[in-house]
Formats: C-alpha cells, sequence, structure tokens
C-alpha cells in the first residue's frame, strides 16, 4: 500500500516504466525505460482519469526514455540500450528526434540529429539550442554538444566541450579507469551550463559564447564519496543574500556497504569556489548496507519555492526543504504502491504543472499523480 505524510494521490496510469516526464497544457509526455516503448503522451487534464492519446516506439536494444519540451517542440533521446540484451537493428544510429507536437494526438516528425556512439543519454532545451549530453567520434563517453534548432528541421551543432582526457583522437589520455568522467546533465540557467559530469562531480560552464564554452569551476566528490553526480540543479532565488544549487547524486555504482547517495546543497555565491554546505538523507538509510537504487536520484527541476520534490528510487517521493541550507529537512512524502513485477518501487522522476500537481514516474511501471496538502 502507498504511504504518505503531507500529500495524496489524486491518479495514476498503468504505464511502461518511465525514465522522464515533462508536462504542458494539460498533457504528460512520459519517455519509457525500455523498447519497445518509446514516448508516451498523456490527457492529464482530468488527473483523476489520465488517458493516453498517442505512443511513439522504438527498436529493441535502444531507448528514448528522457524527453524536453518549448513551446510546440518536443526532442527525444535516442541512445542504444546496454541493458537490453535484444540486438538493436543494424545501422541504427543514435542521437534525437525533433518533433512538433502543436496536436498532441498526432506528434509528427520534424528532423533526427545523429551522432556517433551510444547517442544522447540527458539533456537540456530552450527556445533555441540543445544542449546535449551526448557520445561523438573521437572522444571517450558523453560529452557536452550544443545544438541549434533554430530551423528544426535542420539541427546544427554549433558547441561542444569536454573534459580535457575525453578526446582521444587528439592525443588526449584520460587519468581515470574506463569511462568514470562523462557528461551527464547540462542545465542552462542564464549564460551558465551547471553540468553534472559523473565521477567527475560538476562543471560550471560560461555559455555567453555558445560557439566556444568555458569552464568556470568544478567540483568533486567521487571519492570519497562513490556515488556519481546525477543533477546539478541552481535555485533561481537567492537565500538570505546568497546563490545556491542542489546537487543529486545517483544512487547506483557504489560497493553495497557504500553511502548511499543523497542530496547535497551547495553555495555558489562565489561560483569559481562551490562550497557544499549541507546534505539531506532519507532516515533510516545509514543503518547498515543498502542495496543500490534505495538513496536519491532527481529532483523536480521546476523550482517554485524552497521546497524541492525530490524522487529518491525505493523511497519514493520526498520533499526537502532548503530553506535552511545548512539544514536541510523533510517535509512531505509519498512513497507509490509497489508496481506489478517489482519487489519494491524506484521512482525515478517528478515534474509539476501549473495547477501545483505532482507527477512521479517509476522506472518498472506507472505514473502517479499527487497532491501536495
Amino acid at each position: 500500500m502507498a504511504q504518505a505524510h503531507g500529500m495524496r494521490q489524486v491518479g495514476y496510469i498503468d504505464v511502461a516504466g518511465g525514465g522522464q516526464v515533462i508536462v504542458r497544457n494539460g498533457f504528460a509526455f512520459v519517455g519509457h525505460m525500455r523498447a519497445p516503448n518509446g514516448t508516451t503522451i498523456i490527457d492529464v487534464r482530468d488527473p483523476k482519469n489520465p488517458i493516453v492519446v498517442a505512443e511513439l516506439k522504438m527498436p529493441p536494444g535502444t531507448h528514448s526514455h528522457k524527453i524536453r519540451m518549448s513551446g510546440d517542440t518536443m526532442v527525444i533521446n535516442q541512445e542504444f540500450n546496454f541493458n537490453d540484451p535484444n540486438p538493436p537493428p543494424a545501422g541504427w544510429i543514435g542521437g534525437a528526434a525533433i518533433y512538433d507536437v502543436s496536436n498532441p494526438h498526432k506528434p509528427h516528425l520534424l528532423s533526427r540529429w545523429e551522432t556517433g556512439g551510444q547517442g544522447v543519454h540527458r539533456f537540456d532545451l530552450d527556445a533555441r539550442y540543445a544542449y546535449f549530453s551526448s557520445t561523438a567520434d573521437g572522444y571517450l563517453a558523453h560529452i557536452v554538444i550544443i545544438v541549434d534548432l533554430k530551423d528544426p528541421t535542420k539541427p546544427t551543432e554549433v558547441g561542444r566541450w569536454w573534459m580535457p582526457g575525453q578526446w582521444t583522437a587528439g592525443g588526449e589520455k584520460p587519468t581515470w579507469e574506463k569511462t568514470a568522467h562523462r557528461c551527464h546533465h547540462p542545465l542552462r540557467r542564464g549564460n551558465r551550463l551547471y553540468t553534472s559530469y559523473w565521477q567527475a562531480g560538476f562543471v560550471i560552464l560560461d555559455v555567453e559564447d555558445i560557439s566556444k564554452p568555458k569552464k568556470v569551476s568544478g567540483l568533486d566528490w567521487s571519492p570519497p564519496y562513490h556515488c556519481p553526480t546525477h543533477t546539478t540543479l541552481p535555485l533561481p532565488f537567492d537565500i538570505r543574500g546568497r546563490k545556491y544549487m542542489v546537487v543529486a547524486d545517483e544512487d547506483v555504482a557504489r560497493p553495497p556497504e557504500g553511502t548511499p547517495a543523497f542530496l547535497w546543497m551547495v553555495d555558489i555565491t562565489d561560483e569559481r569556489n562551490p562550497v557544499p554546505v549541507g546534505s539531506y538523507q532519507v532516515e533510516g538509510l545509514e543503518d547498515g548496507p543498502q542495496p543500490l537504487m534505495t538513496g536519491c536520484h532527481q529532483p523536480c527541476e521546476i523550482v517554485t519555492g524552497t521546497e524541492i520534490p525530490t524522487a529518491w528510487f525505493a523511497q519514493g517521493l520526498r520533499v526537502i526543504d532548503v530553506s535552511n541550507p545548512h539544514s536541510l529537512k523533510e517535509v512531505a512524502y509519498f512513497i507509490p504502491d509497489v508496481p506489478a513485477g517489482a519487489t519494491r518501487p524506484s521512482s525515478n522522476d517528478v515534474t509539476i504543472d501549473e495547477r501545483g500537481l505532482l507527477y512521479l514516474t517509476d522506472r518498472i511501471r506507472g505514473l502517479t499523480i499527487i497532491e501536495r496538502l
């Protein structure tokens, strides 16, 4: 049975496991973890009775689990899914797909942007540019690639940034093992790109000149912490005259006895010297070894105040009050029912709509619509 404090379930729809959810104008767009499910568009204007209105499919061995919207333009990632044992089609190339969704019932493909290697993982989108975490020929793992979508039928790369050591075709040599240092999730705010870089922590990039991103600073806490950095979310307001960023690590890539991933508060008032000043972990997770995907994953990227809803894998949805950056506290939670075929929840992403309703995806199955009391 679902458990809740300060929240209640409004609606639910049984769809395939979701990697990301975006809600615009009464429609939810869900990117799925595994083929053949690609993207599902759901009418949520009546949140008690959500209805699927369109579905996009993906071939075996691939997936399209991330999604962004700008006006009537929808961009979805398309990448090889190495967790899928089924072989992908011969000649299939990863990248991203751009759709016109002015009619959500009939998404219309405008173009694809193709890249070398695995494809696009996470990304951000504004009215003109997409900021991809993407593989590229000649580079080790994912780098930042900026694509101009002024004409969405002709996406064009205009800039890129990589961590020194990734450009192997240029003779650079990594100082880390395998693909531990790689771009995971760029987020544009103003003329900065706040970019998680997996087990290299995060970097802040200056994108005033979109063609030549420049590093402002960075911070890496892995080691001593095992879990990779997943999302760096700057707050759009000051707290007591100072600027802060919420940073979520992802509860993967650690030994069972390692500390489960948690949420950080980082002071970026002096952006050239980011300083961790606070953190939060769900009570009890420090009591002995925990399986992977027990701790933190992803905060809601639409910030409406000092309460930050966060998808916390097996711990469901946790609402964290960051009004005191040095002492974060939980003020509400919602732990959904265990999906069919699973042994526990796996809350993967959360967003909020114009009505203040929260949408929580489970990476195994289901989309739950929740109201904050």
